[in-house]
């Protein structure tokens, strides 16, 4: 009896030893990263999400929930231990040594253009006869840009193209600086900055640098989200910032500098869109993030208080797209303004559906400004 009464003592000393040693030291050296292995992609691309957990002393763990969430957008292939609300709720049930490192690889499709995050992990624990619940919080920061899919329709490419081909026809051409022709005689009036003087003094007359010519290829993209309706379009707001995203890549890739503003405001800054003029792909991965990051759901910026001096004031060599889902009288006043002073344009307008939106109702100012502009308008339909 004593035997046994001594026996049950030592295990219930060893338990309570075990339970005061998980509890004290599971956690030391243990190493959770949950990160993505791209941080960009394409909306409907793939890519995968990979969980490392790393265990750096010789105690095991025989049971460890690894706990995070993250936008409900991406969509995981592997849906156990998940759950989806507003928000994708991922918990994973680990068993791992002393010593060992466990890696997994959690496939997902990007399945809305945004700019989405991991930002912490719960940590869920027990000790050798799970009668402990351990827990731990760690702060993480992983982050992903899903980009909008360029627009790409056959209407949409021929009509690019066409506007590609008045942009070259009009293109102005400017005096480079630092590209020389040849030397000639001085005129009247030619700028002394331009005379070369070791030629001048080889003949004995003034001569002048003959400056080659570049050609001025400026594209500016101007989409406006701004909704005055009840309903929100939702897909035509997607749509056009895909539209935003499709002329920028076809004039960068014919290397053109585009320039592109928006007003939609940035989900991090809560600033509007404002890319300077610029060539080159990394121009076009400053427009993919800055596109990626905008929040459609927030209400949308004042398009003419932000965009009205750089349209009218600063648009000379430029050729001006708007991308916009919505007519209202500020906005038409605005078109008309520019096209008023001669500026050059157009107007992509996305729609639900096959059927042109019925414009024109009733006799207000915004039916004979839309009557006005109209024929600088482009419907592009998308599907419901």
């Amino acid at each position: 009896m004593i035997k046994a009464l001594g026996i049950g003592l030592a295990a219930l000393l060893l338990f309570l030893l075990e339970k005061r040693i998980y509890q004290r030291l599971w956690n030391r050296n243990l190493r959770v990263s949950v990160v993505f292995s791209k941080h960009h992609i394409f909306e409907g691309e793939r890519s995968q999400l990979m969980e490392t957990i790393e265990n750096r002393k010789r105690l095991p763990l025989p049971m460890l929930k690894v706990k995070f969430q993250t936008s409900r957008h991406l969509l995981f292939a592997d849906a156990r231990g998940s759950r989806t609300t507003d928000r994708f709720y991922r918990n994973d049930v680990f068993r791992i040594g002393g010593g060992e490192k466990i890696t997994r690889y959690l496939e997902f499709t990007g399945g809305r253009r945004g700019y989405y995050t991991i930002d912490n992990v719960d940590l869920v624990a027990s000790d050798l006869f799970l009668t402990s619940q351990l827990v731990d919080h760690i702060t993480v920061k992983d982050e992903i840009y899903v980009y909008p899919r360029p627009f790409d329709t056959k209407e949409f490419y021929l009509s690019l193209q066409q506007q590609s081909g008045e942009i070259l026809m009009r293109r102005h051409l400017l005096m480079d600086p630092f590209e020389y022709r040849g030397i000639r005689e001085y005129q009247p009036f030619d700028d002394m900055k331009s005379i070369n003087w070791k030629a001048t003094a080889k003949t004995g007359e003034l001569k002048v640098n003959e400056k080659n010519y570049t050609s001025l290829r400026f594209v500016r993209v101007f989409y406006n989200i701004q909704d005055n309706n009840i309903m929100k379009k939702d897909q035509c707001v997607e749509a056009a910032l895909q539209i935003t995203a499709g002329i920028c890549a076809f004039f960068l890739n014919q290397g053109m500098q585009v320039a592109c503003y928006g007003n939609g405001p940035d989900v991090i800054t809560k600033a509007p869109m404002i890319i300077h003029s610029c060539a080159g792909n990394r121009q076009m991965d400053v427009i993919y993030r800055a596109l990626a990051r905008v929040d459609a759901q927030a209400p949308a910026l004042d398009f003419s208080g932000l965009f009205e001096e750089i349209l009218l004031t600063r648009s000379q060599g430029a050729y001006t797209f708007f991308v916009s889902p919505n007519h209202y009288e500020d906005f038409l006043d605005l078109v008309e303004k520019y096209q008023d002073a001669g500026g050059d344009y157009l107007w992509f307008y996305p729609v639900l559906g096959e059927s042109e939106p019925d414009l024109v109702q009733g006799h207000s100012q915004a039916v004979r400004q839309i009557e006005k502009i109209k024929r600088r308008i482009r419907f592009l339909h998308i599907s419901d």
